[in-house]
């Protein structure tokens, strides 16, 4: 009972040892690191200036280039369609052929009429000529002349009028057959054959439309042509462009050809308060049709000298103004208060509170704060490390 006393006490003495032993390790393994830490890495680039068109996206509808509803100019009974619906047709190309039967025997009937006028003028010539040199002896009254002469002038007067007659018989044999006024695809056929149709009916036999150039009507807001026109007029590094516009079609594609804006409406639409800016495209590869939305990308003017900062070196603050921190004199770190523009590819256009030369922070912002000492780095840089590695296997030996 007596050496069982002391051989637990050896045994706590043992395990009270290796606890302090064991705390000991843990003391020397999260003991902090003495050497102080230098202030944080600012990444940061050089604003420049440069000269970048300002770009608008806006929305469109395509429109043919010309348009032109077939309609009849004489009446009659359709007796042939002449054309395939849908297929390209060519100006003065005959698309109807209506019944000719009864423009036809006018036309005959003027040509007799004239035929007979003119023989009456040529007997009233004949006699007036022989009484002018009976009336000189006195063979004949004065007014037997006068009289000859006045139905020889009737005679070639009605010869005139007989002619146009006639003329008129024939065009209107010729509108018989209906043209293509224009060259383009035409649509389906609205009458069939054996229709009656009337000359300056209401309804179109059919319709054309050149669809190569197209045009795309695009839309924008009266406020922002006045704010364009306002700035063009106050600022020189503002100039207008004339550019070329990029399409991007229903389904998110570019279009591949590009356009030029031909000229600007002179009215605002009243109900939605846009101007119309037409533009001319190339189609032909047919790929445009008219009604479609389409998007047009474009420059409307191009700025001189313009700072461009990258988006990740501007922030909101809780108001929401835009903010920027640069790196100051003695390589603190400096708050601006910036008004941004439009975005031109991943930078914000940058119209006030930064200039060319600023060294703006785009890196490591979430650790720096207004006016705190940092260590400048060129953006992109290699992060170098703050503290020593800790040393742990020599840790684990020494405890």
């Amino acid at each position: 009972m007596t050496r069982a006393v002391p051989l637990l006490r050896v045994r706590r003495a043992v395990a009270l040892a290796l606890i302090v032993s064991l705390a000991a390790c843990a003391a020397s393994k999260a003991k902090p690191d003495d050497k102080p830490k230098g202030p944080p890495e600012a990444g940061y680039v050089i604003l420049q200036t440069r000269t970048v068109p300002l770009d608008v996206e806006l929305p469109g509808r395509t429109a043919a280039y010309e348009t032109a509803d077939v309609r009849p100019q004489v009446s009659g009974v359709v007796q042939a369609r002449l054309f395939k619906e849908g297929s390209i047709v060519h100006a003065g190309q005959t698309l109807y052929q209506i019944d000719p039967s009864l423009y036809r025997a006018a036309a005959a009937q003027a040509k007799a009429n004239l035929a007979s006028a003119q023989a009456l003028q040529v007997s009233t010539r004949a006699l007036a000529d022989r009484y002018r040199p009976l009336a000189r002896i006195e063979a004949i009254s004065q007014q037997d002349l006068t009289n000859a002469t006045a139905t020889a002038a009737q005679a070639t007067a009605a010869v005139a009028q007989t002619r146009a007659q006639l003329q008129t018989a024939n065009v209107n044999l010729n509108f018989t057959k209906v043209p293509a006024p224009i060259t383009g695809r035409i649509g389906r056929s609205l009458f069939t054959t054996g229709a009656l149709v009337t000359a300056g009916q209401p309804g179109a036999l059919t319709t054309i439309q050149r669809l190569d150039p197209i045009f795309v009507d695009i839309q924008q807001s009266s406020a922002d042509i006045l704010s364009l026109r306002r700035a063009l007029a106050h600022d020189d590094d503002l100039t207008a462009a004339n550019a070329a516009v990029r399409l991007i079609l229903e389904d998110g594609s570019d279009y591949g050809e590009t356009g030029v804006v031909e000229f600007s409406e002179v009215v605002v639409d009243p109900t939605t308060g846009t101007v119309t800016l037409r533009a001319r495209f190339p189609n032909t590869r047919g790929l445009l049709l008219p009604g479609m939305y389409v998007r047009a990308h474009f420059a409307q003017a191009v700025r001189r000298d313009a700072v461009l900062a990258p988006q990740p070196g501007v922030t909101r603050d809780p108001r929401g103004n835009a903010t920027a921190l640069v790196v100051g004199p003695g390589n603190k770190a400096e708050l601006r208060q910036v008004q941004v523009g439009q975005t031109i590819g991943s930078d914000w256009l940058i119209t006030g509170g930064l200039k060319a030369g600023d060294r703006l922070i785009v890196e490591g912002l979430q650790k720096i704060k207004p006016g705190q000492p940092v260590k400048p780095v060129p953006a992109g840089s290699k992060p170098q490390s703050q503290s020593r590695p800790t040393d742990t296997a020599s840790g684990s030996r020494r405890g």
